[in-house]
Order: C-alpha cells, then sequence, then structure tokens
C-alpha cells in the first residue's frame, strides 16, 4: 500500500496506559513466519506512549461473530489450525490486516483497534478506555476511517437514500455516535473505501465533510480548540448519530467536552444527564439550556435535555462573551440594572448544580399572567448565546413559574399577551434538572396515599395527571390525587 501519512513527531504525553499491535508482528502472523511465542499484543505506560508513534483504526462494528477480540488476539499464535484460519475468515481481521498493512508504509509500527486492544471482561479497563479514547485518536500519528459500505474513490457530496437509506442518505461511519470524536480528534485522519482504497485525507475534504456533517469546515482545517464552538453546537453534531447502547450516546461525547465520568451501563438516559451536569462544573456556557427552540411540546420539568437530538437545530449557536452579552442587552435594560450586572461579572459567569436545581442568575421579563395571577407566570429568559451570521440578540426562551417551581415552556406565546412595559430584571433561580414527567400515582389509588390531605394549585405540576374523587356531599370523603 501506497504512504498516506506524514508522521507527526510531537505528540501529547500520554497519561494511561495502552495496548498496541505490533505491526511487522501482525504482518509475520498472518504470513505464517511468526513464532509461537511471539507477542502481537504490547502494553505501553504514560512517558513510554508518549515516545511511540501509532497509528489507529476508526470503523464501524460488525456483528460480534466477525470481529477479533482481546482473549482472541492475545492467543493468536498458538491456536490451532482450524480456530486460526476461522479468525482468519472474519471481516474483523481483514480491518486489523489491511489497517497493518497501512500503517507499515507509513512508518509506523504499532497500531490500535478498538475490538482487541482492550480487555471489556474488565469494567475499570473498559471505563479508562472510553475516557481516554478521545486523547488517543488526538495523540495517533495516523488515523485509519473505513467506509466498509462504500467502494467510491471519492467522498459523496449529497445524499443516496437509495444506497443508504437506514443512514440518512450517507455512509453508515458517519451516522454512529462512537466515529464523531473520532473524526474530530485526529490531526491526520484517511478515509479509505471497503477495497481499502484510498479516497482522501480529512483536511482535503473539509467542504465534503461539512455537507455530510453539518460541521463547520474549520474543525477540520483548524482543530476543534481552534474554532471553540459552543455545547450547543456540538452537542448538535451528536442529534443524528446512533449507538447501540443508549449510554453510549453519552459516553461518546465526554473526550469532545474535555470530561470525565464512570461508566454505569444501565443507566439509560440518565447517563446524557450526568453528561451535562459535569459539562456546567467545567464551563459556563449557557447554549446548554438553548436545546429544543423548535420543538411543540408543551412543557419539560427539566432544563437539560434528556437526549443529543433536541440539540438537532443548534448547529450555528454561539456562546456570547460577557461584554457582548452585556452590549446586546444594552437596547432592553435599564441603566441601574446594566451597572449592577457589570459589577457583578464573576456572579452571573457561574451556575451551579444544587440539590435543588441549578442555581443561575438570568435576565427575565414577564410575558404573561396565567389564569390565577402570581401563580402561573410565563417569562422570557435571555441566554448568553446568539446566532451566528445574524445580528446579536441573545437567545431567548420561556420560563413558567408555577408557585416556587419553573418549567421550561415551548409553545408560542401570543405577542398579544405580551407585557411590553415588563422590566427585564436579573433573577436568582433554580432550574429544576430532574425530569418528572414520569407518572406516579398518588392519592386514593395507591396504599400510602390513602389518607386524605390537601392538594393546592401550585403543588400541581403540567405533567400531572390529575384524578378527582368525588363523595356525597358534605362526607368529607372527596380526594384529589395526581
Amino acid at each position: 500500500m501506497a504512504c498516506v501519512c506524514n508522521v507527526c513527531t510531537d505528540i501529547s504525553i500520554g497519561r494511561h496506559t495502552m495496548r498496541l499491535i505490533d505491526v511487522k508482528a501482525f504482518l509475520e502472523f498472518h504470513a505464517g513466519k511468526a513464532r509461537p511465542d511471539a507477542q502481537l499484543l504490547v502494553e505501553f505506560n504514560g512517558p513510554e506512549l508518549a515516545e511511540t508513534a501509532y497509528a489507529i483504526l476508526s470503523h464501524c462494528w460488525g456483528k460480534p461473530k466477525e470481529e477479533v477480540h482481546y482473549t482472541e488476539m492475545e492467543k493468536l499464535t498458538t491456536i490451532g489450525a482450524t480456530a486460526r484460519s476461522e479468525i482468519k475468515g472474519r471481516s474483523g481481521y481483514r480491518k486489523i490486516y489491511n489497517s497493518c498493512r497501512q500503517a507499515l508504509p507509513d512508518g509506523l509500527h504499532w497500531l490500535w483497534v478498538d475490538t482487541c486492544c482492550i480487555d471489556k471482561r474488565s469494567s475499570a479497563e473498559l471505563s479508562e478506555a472510553i475516557n481516554s479514547m478521545y486523547a488517543w485518536y488526538a495523540n495517533s500519528d495516523c488515523c485509519y476511517a473505513y467506509l466498509h459500505d462504500t467502494d467510491a474513490k471519492t467522498l459523496p457530496t449529497k445524499p443516496d437514500d437509495d444506497k443508504f437509506a437506514e443512514f440518512n442518505g450517507w455512509p453508515k461511519w458517519f451516522s454512529r455516535g462512537w466515529t464523531l470524536q473520532e473524526l474530530i480528534a485526529p490531526e491526520n485522519l484517511y478515509f479509505f473505501n471497503q477495497r481499502w482504497e484510498y479516497i482522501s485525507g480529512k483536511r482535503d475534504s473539509a467542504r465534503a465533510l461539512s455537507v455530510i456533517t453539518r460541521i463547520s469546515e474549520d474543525i477540520f482545517l483548524h482543530g476543534l480548540s481552534w474554532a471553540n464552538p459552543s455545547v450547543a453546537q456540538i452537542m448538535s453534531w451528536a442529534a443524528d448519530r446512533r449507538s447501540t447502547r443508549e449510554e453510549d450516546r453519552a459516553y461518546s461525547l465526554l473526550g469532545l467536552f474535555g470530561v470525565h465520568m464512570p461508566m454505569l451501563y444501565g443507566e439509560g438516559k440518565s447517563a446524557f444527564l450526568r453528561l451535562q451536569l459535569e459539562i456546567i462544573r467545567k464551563v459556563n456556557d449557557q447554549s446548554i439550556f438553548a436545546w429544543g427552540l423548535t420543538r411543540e411540546l408543551e412543557s419539560a420539568s427539566s432544563f437539560l435535555a434528556d437526549d443529543p437530538s433536541l440539540f438537532r437545530d443548534c448547529s450555528n449557536i454561539k456562546r456570547m462573551t460577557f461584554s457582548s452579552f452585556i452590549a446586546a442587552l444594552r437596547k432592553s435594560l435599564k441603566r441601574q440594572e446594566l451597572d449592577k450586572l457589570a459589577l457583578a461579572e464573576g456572579r452571573f459567569q457561574t451556575f451551579t448544580v444544587t440539590n435543588h436545581g441549578i442555581q443561575i442568575r438570568l435576565p427575565m421579563q414577564l410575558l404573561h399572567h396565567g389564569p390565577y395571577d402570581g401563580i402561573f407566570e410565563f417569562s422570557s429568559v435571555m441566554l448568553a448565546c446568539c446566532k451566528e451570521g445574524e445580528d446579536s440578540d441573545p437567545i431567548t426562551i420561556t420560563v413558567e413559574r408555577t408557585g416556587s417551581r419553573y418549567f421550561r415552556y415551548f409553545r408560542h406565546r401570543s405577542a398579544a399577551n405580551r407585557d411590553e412595559k415588563a422590566p427585564i430584571e436579573f433573577e436568582e433561580v433554580f432550574l429544576p434538572y430532574q425530569d418528572n414527567s414520569s407518572l406516579s400515582i398518588r392519592g386514593p389509588l395507591s396504599r400510602q396515599g390513602r389518607r386524605s390531605r390537601i392538594v393546592s394549585v401550585e403543588d400541581i405540576a403540567p405533567s400531572d395527571i390529575v384524578i378527582v374523587v368525588l363523595g356525597p356531599v358534605g362526607s368529607g370523603k372527596s380526594t384529589v390525587g395526581r
């Protein structure tokens, strides 16, 4: 195979153990020349890893029985001829073999492949690998992106719904959750088709990649840190991507946000909630609240999204600096409020996760009172983010207050209901981040709730189902449950 990689000698210091395939040893094994004691997998640690140049494979997993796993790779040189022949016939083996064939002329003697370089029997090793994976791809000297379902010698420039109907019209690789970070992290990424013919490099195909992924060309040309995208923008890149395990939709984004957290497979959508809370603890970017701008559902009890797809329309939302946010508010905020804000820059730029909600100060303007004056209120909240290429007006979301509780409200409120004279004021609020919309039955339908209790209007959330049980007049047995 021809050389496609200009080997970069400046790699960041590695911080974790990494298991790599010895390229020469593997090719010798394939040719039947390896000794039985040949070591195909070698561990590298810390500074030693930092000095080791390696290639890395990015691909879509096939069926488990078609991949080569760690336990099989570890004993590949010692198993019998029949078992060895079966493994060599797998599509996963051919991916490893062709990656080795490509790495050698690129001057790289080590290769990492996720199917066989991680011992997934160890939950600790798997968790460390997932938290390290972005750095592993970023520190690689070459990344080979294998598009197994296309024989084209160029990347597509328009969707093909006949050939790739299941994947939004593009090769499957562009629809997977894990391949997002594998596309962005490496400095040198090269695409190959199903016959392992070279297609192009990431920089050379920046325009085509931008069309396919909705990611700015600047990311492919200059890198993530140079472009400094907002939280909402990064989330939007993952909106249409899929993963086999629901939790991986969150875990595959860890490196893109530079956060770390333990893996808890089985937690479902809670993984994405934990990811957002970790992001909030690390960065001050209010675009994390800008999801669902085109959503039609009436309200949500959580101010954090439960799925990346809710950020689909956020690819052009950028974070605003404190100074640009103040400048945008000058035309609508009273001088007194502006002066207070300017004096409290640090407080404004901080929001904290508490057990009562996300504590944050936001500019709010009353829009409308509900039927029970003072109980139901709708306010417009201005976030320190705006759309690219348009005027600098901040993104606004609608908040519904019921008593002391806050909800995201999505249905458009008529301008006729807007209180134009209402001032914009900075308020400290606690925004809930747990979605309490799941149905819980209380009151007469549950054993613990059979005792009568008084339910006030402000106790009832928009998502509650209210059950009224009417007893005879004067009996005192009428009950409200929710």
